[in-house]
């Protein structure tokens, strides 16, 4: 069984900037992933430093070889099943492999996204249905952008893509808005139309809603809200403080509650958060400050 200073799990952007961060600082590393991402059905990243409009396959691809470039890292492409162990003596059980002993782990393992079950979402999600407006709102700049769902966010996204959008329109899908959300859009001058929604279909280069009462709304993109879950089981494995979102709960430098356990990327909710924020960069971000936690933590130790 082979030993590792640190093993990070996930090998998106969190886990590949922490596989950098340490491999700079000599830490033996292996990077434990597959080949699933969240964002693989966007075609594009926006709002990343440098790298605005990069395919996110494009950067993994370029961080990975980065990360290889130090002697200290290895990468196998393995699913993990199981974190067990403690501070010092961890284990990885890996699916058709041998197992991995580490001192250390890193999960960045991130999120699985569910979708509305409405037909169309899913086969234009990424692209012209989003759920972040950060992410890909200014792509649907000077057009009509939809808001699908009477969740209490709904008020404000409209509000924060009122500057980019010619138009505005929440399609509740037969649900019943709070009354304060109501409001909200009332004031903004958002129409609001509660009929069930059928399907969201393609044509041209924007969408067109089909109604259940049989009118139809055209738009140039849509606003989802997706329910996530932890995409692996080591948070429960491993009895890691969670937050009311389900995220694991980390301090400033990616520490749970669990010693020698670290979380980074989407999976993770910082302190003064409300919940992760969802965005290559910062997902990249917490990995480096997660990695460092893990470089302190082990130079803390050897001086103790």
């Amino acid at each position: 069984m082979n030993d590792y200073d640190v093993a990070v799990v996930g090998a998106g952007a969190a886990g590949l900037q922490a596989a950098q961060t340490l491999g700079r600082m000599h830490q033996s590393t292996v990077v434990l992933g597959t080949d699933r991402y969240r964002n693989d059905p966007t075609g594009h990243m926006h709002n990343f430093l440098g790298h605005d409009g990069t395919p996110p396959a494009e950067l993994r691809t370029a961080a990975r070889k980065d990360a290889e470039a130090y002697d200290d890292v290895t990468f196998r492409d393995a699913e993990v099943l199981s974190v067990s162990g403690s501070l010092g003596d961890f284990v990885l059980e890996l699916a058709g492999e041998e197992p991995v002993r580490a001192r250390r782990v890193l999960l960045a393992s991130g999120v699985r996204d569910t979708l509305p079950a409405v037909p169309g979402v899913t086969e234009n999600f990424g692209d012209l249905v989003a759920h972040c407006p950060f992410c890909h709102g200014h792509e649907y700049a000077g057009t009509r952008v939809g808001i699908l769902g009477s969740a209490p966010h709904v008020g404000a996204m409209a509000s924060m893509l009122g500057p980019i959008a010619s138009e505005l329109v929440v399609l509740t899908d037969g649900g019943a808005l709070e009354e304060s959300v109501a409001q909200t859009l009332a004031r903004l001058g958002v129409p609001v139309v509660e009929a069930g929604v059928r399907e969201v279909r393609r044509e041209g280069s924007g969408l067109v809603v089909d109604l259940a009462d049989g009118a139809t709304v055209d738009l140039g993109g849509l606003l989802v809200k997706t329910d996530w879950a932890l995409a692996g089981p080591f948070a429960e494995q491993l009895g890691l403080e969670v937050s009311e979102m389900g995220a694991v709960v980390v301090d400033a430098f990616g520490r749970t509650s669990v010693p020698g356990v670290f979380a980074a990327g989407d999976m993770a909710q910082g302190p003064g958060l409300p919940m992760p924020m969802a965005s290559v960069l910062v997902a990249a971000a917490s990995g480096q400050m997660a990695a460092a936690g893990c470089v302190q933590d082990a130079a803390l130790a050897r001086i103790a």
